[in-house]
C-alpha cells in the first residue's frame, strides 16, 4: 500500500514545488533598459553585475530601445522597467522640457524633487562623469596658440576651421548659437559625418571640432578637450533613474545602487568607451574589470 502510494506522492511533491515556483513576485527580476550607445551597455552591466552579487535578485536588461528617453521613460512610468542610466541634461530639458538653465549642482537637486513629486522616480548620487558637447583642438595647435578654453579661441578670429555633424548646425543651442555666446569667428565650417570627425581632424581637414566628453576615441586621439569655461552646454551627469515603488518593494536596492556614486570621471569612461568600440572587448567583461578595480565586487571569475 505504502508502495503504491509512494509515486502519488512524489508527484504531490512535485507539482507543489512547481506552483510555488510560479507564484514568486515579478519583482524577483530588475529590468533595466539602456539607450543605444556603448556607455549605456557598460552601465547597465555594471548595474546587473552589483545588484546580482549583493542580492537575490537577477537582472534582465532591453539592451539598446530606440528612442531613448522618449521611449524609456514613458514604460519606466508604466512600470516596464525599474530603472535605467539617463543624464541629468535629458531629463531636464526632455522629461521635464524646461527652457533655463541652472547649475549643475542646483539643477539636479530640483531635478530630484520634480521626478518624485511627478513621476515618483528617483534619481541616484551621479556616477561622476559628465558627457556633454565641447569642443576638441588638435595638441599641437593647442601648444602652439596656447588654447585651453572656449573662450582662447575667440582670440583668434578666422584663424581655424570648424567641423561638426550636421545636427549641430541645426539644432537650438547649436552652431549659431555657440558662436554669438563666445563670439566665435571660424575661417569656414565643414559638415561631417559623426563617424569621420576624429580622421577629418587628424588629416587637417578641420582644426576644431564638436566631441562628447567620454567619446571612446578621446583616449587615443591626441587632442586637448577645451574648457567650456561660461558653462554654454548643458552639464549631461549620468546617473540611476529607479521607479520609487522598486525601491520600497526592495530597500536594499539603494544602498547598492549608490556604490556607483562618483566611481568614473569622463576620461575613465572614454576609457571603457574605447576597449568596446575600438578594441572588441565585450560590455560585461569591461564593466567587471573596471569595477573590480575600484573594488566594488567581490568575485573576481567570470
Amino acid at each position: 500500500m505504502k508502495s503504491q502510494n509512494l509515486p502519488k506522492l512524489c508527484l504531490f511533491i512535485l507539482l507543489s514545488l512547481l506552483i510555488s515556483q510560479g507564484c514568486k513576485p515579478k519583482g524577483d527580476t530588475i529590468r533595466i533598459a539602456t539607450k543605444p550607445v556603448t556607455e549605456q551597455f557598460i552601465l547597465g552591466e555594471m548595474l546587473r553585475l552589483l545588484i546580482e552579487e549583493n542580492t537575490d535578485l537577477s537582472v534582465k536588461i532591453t539592451k539598446g530601445i530606440g528612442g531613448g528617453t522618449s521611449n524609456i521613460h514613458p514604460a519606466m512610468l508604466e512600470g516596464e522597467f525599474d530603472l535605467y542610466p539617463e543624464y541629468t541634461g535629458t531629463g531636464w530639458l526632455v522629461v521635464l522640457k524646461k527652457d533655463t538653465l541652472l547649475p549643475a549642482d542646483k539643477l539636479y537637486e530640483k531635478l530630484c524633487r520634480e521626478y518624485r513629486q511627478k513621476y515618483h522616480l528617483v534619481w541616484t548620487p551621479p556616477y561622476g562623469f559628465n558627457n556633454t558637447y565641447s569642443l576638441a583642438i588638435n595638441q599641437e595647435k593647442a601648444k602652439e596658440y596656447g588654447l585651453k578654453t572656449f573662450s582662447d579661441l575667440a582670440r583668434f578670429p578666422g584663424q581655424f576651421t570648424f567641423g561638426a555633424e550636421y545636427d549641430f548646425f541645426e539644432i537650438h543651442k547649436g552652431y549659431k548659437e555657440l558662436c554669438q555666446y563666445y563670439n566665435l569667428k571660424f575661417k569656414k565650417t565643414r559638415d561631417i559625418d559623426i563617424g569621420l570627425k576624429y580622421e577629418a581632424i587628424k588629416s587637417g581637414k578641420v582644426d576644431v571640432m564638436t566631441i562628447f566628453t567620454t567619446d571612446g576615441q578621446l583616449a587615443d586621439a591626441n587632442l586637448v578637450v577645451l574648457e567650456d569655461d561660461k558653462h554654454f552646454f548643458p552639464a549631461y551627469y549620468c546617473a540611476t533613474v529607479v521607479r520609487e515603488e522598486t525601491l520600497e518593494k526592495y530597500p536594499e536596492l539603494k544602498k547598492i545602487l549608490h556604490k556607483m556614486s562618483n566611481i568614473c570621471t569622463d576620461q575613465e569612461m572614454a576609457k571603457l568607451n574605447y576597449q568596446v568600440d575600438m578594441e572588441g572587448i565585450p560590455e560585461r567583461t569591461v564593466a567587471k574589470n573596471f569595477l573590480n578595480k575600484k573594488g566594488l565586487l567581490a568575485s573576481t571569475d567570470e
